[in-house]
């Protein structure tokens, strides 16, 4: 006996008595489903670094290897769950393990903004000195400062900045960083200024 490809349900015939479906309609439906749920995982991860730069967390480069750690196996189980089902082989576990990764870069963006955009605890003020700065263009640009760190354990900050602010400083130069400790405890840069 196995499983309809469709909704699960145990199948002993080629028409699944809950859904009515073939196996071969069970499939499509599958495949079709795997498709716009990737398609909605996909856009959610996009969703997260947009968000990452509205409210940019201190530690914001671990936040985007944490959410590709995610990404990449989230698709590889995705495409192995296609695979097995050209095959009719048993897929339900690992297709409910997928379906439940998939609204988790959303759940991220919505922690994210949430952090930033309901933190009404005041701003400390942290004064760094410039010791680099990293600039990547692309659709979603990211320009980095590198500057001394004020945190224990911790050699230098990588501070997400905007163009202008990019431009306006130097290495060497000394600057004043606002950060605020998050709503839900993630610290976020709050804006970077001259000293």
């Amino acid at each position: 006996m196995t499983r309809c490809l469709n909704c699960g349900a145990d199948r002993d015939a080629d028409i699944c008595a809950s859904c009515g479906l073939s196996s071969s309609a069970a499939e499509f439906a599958l495949r079709r489903k795997l498709l716009n749920r990737t398609a909605l995982f996909v856009l959610g991860a996009l969703a997260f670094v947009a968000a990452s730069g509205r409210y940019p967390a201190l530690d914001l480069d671990g936040l985007l290897i944490f959410i590709g750690a995610l990404f990449f196996p989230t698709l590889g189980l995705a495409i192995w769950v296609e695979r097995r089902a050209l095959r009719h082989a048993e897929v339900e576990a690992m297709k409910r393990i997928y379906y439940g990764l998939v609204p988790l870069p959303w759940l991220f963006s919505v922690l994210l903004l949430a952090n930033g955009a309901l933190d009404r605890a005041p701003a400390q003020t942290q004064v760094a000195r410039v010791v680099g700065k990293f600039s990547m263009a692309g659709a979603l640009p990211s320009r980095r400062l590198v500057v001394t760190s004020w945190r224990e354990g911790h050699r230098v900050e990588r501070l997400w900045v905007d163009r202008s602010d990019f431009d306006s400083f130097s290495r060497g130069d000394f600057v004043e960083v606002k950060v605020q400790g998050g709503l839900v405890g993630i610290p976020w840069v709050a804006g970077v200024s001259h000293h």
